[in-house]
């Protein structure tokens, strides 16, 4: 069995998956397997899966599950125990899947680990050094837009990994579940995070483990401003702690009027009446999100932990 492997949902994303799948081969760490996962491609991915890369396990769906549904498909089928999630629109250095399971072999009480992936076009620029979540509610992804130097050059602890270049250990898959494909795109890995600390497991990021990323390029726009909008409160609304809650409401009230407030300057934009009908939804799902809380039972780590690995 091999010890890792590596998952990558597609949608339509050919152009981009030809170069993801070149850089995996060029990898330093051999024992893994990798599996694309399509997700009802309409152009000519899974032909070319077929003739071009023979050693990839195909996977083809039926219809289009999403980011979250896609990774699912695959870590069914997957058989390593690290399970490795990447966007079909990064590159990888030879040695980030060694660098990755490295971190995992050195850190036994870390369930996640977080990749450092860069602008592709601007491969000086931090996207994500780890997923952060601040004591507002908010997400994002930590050092982005940033130039890479001090602190994202060293190893640390962290509130979660961002799903676009991230590996789980089986383990935890097993005893949280994967992604909520309720979630269809954005914010599912942040779901994640959030079950897996809850759980007892911790995130390390390893800035030797770097990837080179397309910005949404099989997402963005109207489409990710509704799901960001509504995913962002189902998240809120699911797993942030009742105590962090009643010190810090106000601020995350006030959060959420300014994402509205400045949504509604630019109400003549797609993107922005995308974002006020997500958190619309958010909103209305809330008692679903109440429910959803009740039946995941009590964090087995303090409101003081998770805390303190907020921003």
């Amino acid at each position: 069995m091999p010890r890792a492997s590596v998952i990558i949902p597609n949608w339509n994303g050919l152009v981009y998956l030809r170069p993801c799948l070149d850089s995996l081969a060029r990898q330093t760490f051999c024992d893994a397997e990798v599996i694309v996962v399509d997700n009802a491609s309409e152009d000519e991915s899974v032909p070319v899966m077929q003739r071009e890369y023979p050693w990839v396990r195909l996977v083809v769906l039926a219809e289009n599950r999403g980011y979250a549904g896609g990774c699912n498909a695959g870590m069914a089928v997957a058989r390593g125990e690290i399970l490795v999630l990447l966007n079909n629109d990064t590159e990888a250095e030879p040695g980030w899947l060694e660098a990755l399971v490295a971190a995992l072999d050195e850190h036994p009480d870390a369930g996640l680990a977080a990749s450092r992936i860069m602008l592709h076009d601007k491969r000086d620029t931090l996207h994500s050094a780890g997923d952060l979540y601040r004591l507002d509610g908010t997400a994002d992804s930590r050092g982005v837009w940033q130039l890479y130097g001090p602190p994202y050059d060293e190893a640390a602890y962290l509130f979660g990994a961002c799903g676009g270049a991230m590996a789980v250990r089986r383990a935890v898959i097993e005893q949280v579940g994967p992604f909520d494909e309720s979630f269809f795109m954005y914010c599912e890995d942040i779901d994640l995070n959030w079950r897996a600390q809850r759980a007892g497991w911790r995130c390390i990021y390893t800035p030797q483990a770097v990837v080179y990323h397309h910005l949404s390029a099989t997402g963005g726009g109207p489409l990710s401003s509704y799901y960001v909008g509504r995913n962002t409160l189902w998240v809120l609304a699911r797993h942030y702690p009742r105590g962090l809650f009643r010190q810090h409401w106000r601020a995350i009230v006030a959060a959420q009027g300014r994402i509205a407030w400045d949504a509604i300057r630019h109400w003549r934009g797609a993107a922005a009446r995308a974002r006020l009908r997500g958190q619309l939804a958010g909103l209305l799902a809330i008692p679903r999100s109440l429910r959803h809380r009740s039946h995941a039972g009590e964090p087995c780590v303090t409101d003081e932990y998770l805390g303190s690995i907020l921003s």
